[in-house]
């Protein structure tokens, strides 16, 4: 018995004695435990969610900084747009300094080679299309307006001129009584886009007091002389050079000598389809349009009939030009000849319209038309023929040009008074021809 107590109190103590141990391990550990979290979070477990005082004062500063920041990005947003907005104005005007500069420089090549001007005009290469079907470029494009050739001319043709056209005359004192019946039936007939470029003072001051649409020219020393003193053939050449500007500045000029009436709107019976549209010095439909003229050498003998295409001459005193690279080129070409030739710029006008290329010449490719010789009447047409003819009398022509006769202001006041006053008998005390 006293065996099996001892047994028994030496199992407890020694269940007592490993529960100790195992609390002193626990509390050995906890302490262990409690100095690396002391280490490690100096500042306490759960400091990173509780903020302090001044982290406080931190986070509203913050917050202030956060406000005003975003007031100031408000501010900059709205500079940023401004900007924007003028960085677009500016790029745009620069796209369209940029092309303008790009059409300047394909007008400034197009002399260059013809079919590159072909090609940077008509676009890409087509394919011909089935037989009859095909036609070619008829009329070419208008040059692009360059408003710094003249600036003062510019603003004064945006007053006078109506759709993009109009009629010019060059005059000086020579002219003056002649001028005054031109302008007179322009008026009559209710013609607005017609000026006059006044080659001297005195016909400024006159069209001014008439109320006449004028234009005075810059001086010009090249200019000037011929203009002061010179006659109908010599001012005849100066509108070469003048009618220049006209085309840069983008306008299709109908060029009229003031040997003229008007008797309808010219406007209303032009095609613009060409270049050059002008009247003829021709008197029938072979002479005015073109024929087959068979030179005839005997002493060739089976090949004696030699055959030629003949066509009577352009007038340089009543044409229509349109603002286009060839229309430009005939006046360089004939301002030119005329400056360093003896020549009359009818005939020169012509030469260099028509004559084709050959060895050592480029010719002229301008499209051309001749206008119809009963409306647009030269005086031989007149005189010759249709006031002999009781049909013909009874046609009202748009313009009769008095450039066969040099009793010109006599002419001019009996075609006003045949057509406009009525009287049959106004052209029957002049000859045919000149006396």
């Amino acid at each position: 018995m006293m065996s099996g107590r001892r047994d028994g109190s030496l199992m407890r103590s020694n269940v007592h004695s490993i529960r100790g141990s195992r609390i002193a391990v626990a509390i050995g550990i906890g302490i262990l435990l409690g100095c690396v979290f002391a280490f490690c979070f100096p500042h306490g477990f759960f400091a990173a969610n509780s903020p302090s005082p001044i982290k406080n004062r931190r986070i509203a500063t913050t917050n202030l900084q956060v406000g005003s920041a975003a007031c100031e990005s408000d501010e900059k947003a709205n500079m940023l747009k401004l900007e924007l907005v003028s960085v677009s104005d500016k790029n745009a005007e620069l796209k369209k300094q940029v092309r303008e500069l790009t059409e300047k420089l394909q007008l400034a090549e197009q002399g260059k080679d013809q079919a590159q001007k072909q090609v940077l005009v008509m676009g890409n290469p087509h394919k011909a299309g089935p037989f009859g079907t095909v036609k070619s470029l008829r009329t070419n494009p208008t040059v692009v307006a360059d408003l710094s050739v003249n600036p003062r001319l510019a603003k004064l043709l945006e007053k006078v001129a109506f759709r993009k056209e109009l009629i010019v005359c060059l005059a000086n004192s020579n002219v003056k009584e002649m001028l005054e019946v031109w302008f007179n039936n322009i008026k009559r007939v209710g013609i607005p886009n017609y000026l006059v470029v006044a080659l001297d003072d005195d016909i400024a001051n006159f069209c001014e007091l008439n109320h006449v649409p004028v234009y005075k020219r810059d001086p010009d020393q090249n200019v000037d002389e011929i203009a002061r003193t010179g006659g109908n053939h010599a001012v005849s050449g100066l509108k070469f050079r003048v009618l220049r500007e006209f085309l840069q500045l983008g306008y299709s000029v109908l060029l009229s000598d003031v040997d003229i009436v008007y008797l309808q709107d010219p406007f209303d019976h032009i095609y613009r389809d060409s270049d050059v549209e002008s009247m003829t010095d021709g008197h029938n439909n072979s002479t005015a349009y073109g024929f087959n003229d068979v030179f005839d050498e005997p002493s060739m003998g089976w090949a004696r009939y030699a055959h030629t295409m003949r066509v009577w001459v352009f007038n340089s005193g009543f044409f229509y030009i349109r603002p286009t690279i060839p229309a430009i080129e005939l006046l360089d070409r004939v301002a030119d000849r005329l400056a360093k030739e003896n020549a009359w710029d009818q005939a020169v006008f012509n030469e260099e319209l028509f004559y084709p290329s050959h060895p050592g010449y480029e010719g002229l490719h301008a499209s051309k038309r001749v206008m119809d010789y009963y409306n647009f009447m030269n005086s031989k047409v007149l005189f010759k023929t249709v006031r002999k003819d009781d049909k013909l009398r009874k046609l009202k022509p748009v313009i009769v040009h008095v450039n066969y006769h040099p009793d010109k202001l006599p002419r001019m006041k009996a075609v006003v008074d045949f057509y406009v006053n009525g009287n049959q008998d106004a052209l029957q005390a002049f000859p045919d021809g000149s006396e």
